[in-house]
């Protein structure tokens, strides 16, 4: 990401009501939360570069972090481990259902055989309820994702194998 690009960014959550913003990129990631009103300026909690030998200038996170102070400390996340299987994930950002309606059966179960294009789950967002189609055919090893929880954009919610 630019470097003034993410000055802006910056700026514009430290003069308005933003409390947090996030912005993924094909570069990377960037997460800015404004600190506490007492301390007047925002917080980069996360810039990773998702392109190999990118990378990303560091003096404009320091200079926030030292204007602020230690960030609170965040368990580091594990190295991603191998999935056996093929990974669905979600295409939005919403909120997850493995059913149409609260008293209805879920569209899948584990073990059960699904066919490319066949229902797995619905996300709602912003009050539209999408279906999420399985993209290969087999059965369902792992449901990662949990009724009513809220999902981001690529997280897993499906293994197929």
């Amino acid at each position: 990401m630019d470097l003034r690009k993410l000055k802006t960014l910056i700026d514009l959550v430290s003069e308005s009501n933003v409390s947090e913003l996030e912005i993924t990129e094909a570069e990377g990631k960037v997460r800015i939360v404004k600190a506490v009103p007492s301390a007047g300026a925002p917080v980069v909690m996360a810039a990773a570069p998702s392109a190999p030998g990118a990378v990303l200038p560091a003096a404009p996170v320091a200079s926030a972090l030292t204007a602020v102070g230690p960030l609170p400390t965040e368990p580091v996340a594990a190295a991603p481990e191998q999935v056996a299987g093929h990974l669905v994930k979600s295409p939005m950002v919403g909120t997850f259902y493995r059913s149409a309606s609260p008293g209805s059966a879920p569209f899948v179960e584990l073990g059960s055989a699904v066919k490319e294009g066949d229902t797995l789950c619905i996300i709602e967002a912003m009050k539209i309820l999408n279906e999420i189609e399985a993209d290969k055919s087999g059965t369902v090893t792992k449901i990662l994702g949990e009724n009513g929880q809220a999902v981001e954009y690529g997280q897993p919610l499906f293994i197929i194998e």
